[in-house]
């Protein structure tokens, strides 16, 4: 039976503990002396599960934004090192904003 790392992490750890039994692997053993956390960690290694979601960024393309903070990085780089900070503020609050259109569109 297949195994999500949300669907063991809801399950207690007597239902974690009886999945343990039922495979052979060296990370599982001991399982009945383990408290939650443990066993979850073992069930995962065992299972071959990572144990955090992989969030993905819908809707927008992410490479273009990311090539435009590249660029107003080095941008904001130049301003700072020429002592003109007049445009400073406003280079930082286009980044801020597409790190912020990033965040948004990440499900």
């Amino acid at each position: 039976m297949s195994h999500t790392y949300e669907e063991l992490k809801h399950k207690t750890v007597a239902e974690l503990r009886e999945i343990a039994k039922s495979i052979e692997h060296e990370a599982v053993k001991g399982a009945s002396q383990m408290n939650k956390d443990h066993v979850l960690k073992a069930l995962c290694t065992a299972l071959g599960i990572e144990m955090h979601a992989h969030h993905e960024v819908v809707g927008i393309d992410k490479t273009a934004i990311k090539t435009r903070i590249h660029a107003l990085k080095k941008k904001r780089d130049e301003i700072l090192a020429s002592q003109d900070r007049a445009e400073l503020s406003g280079v930082l609050r286009q980044i801020h904003a597409l790190k912020r259109q990033i965040r948004r569109a990440t499900v």
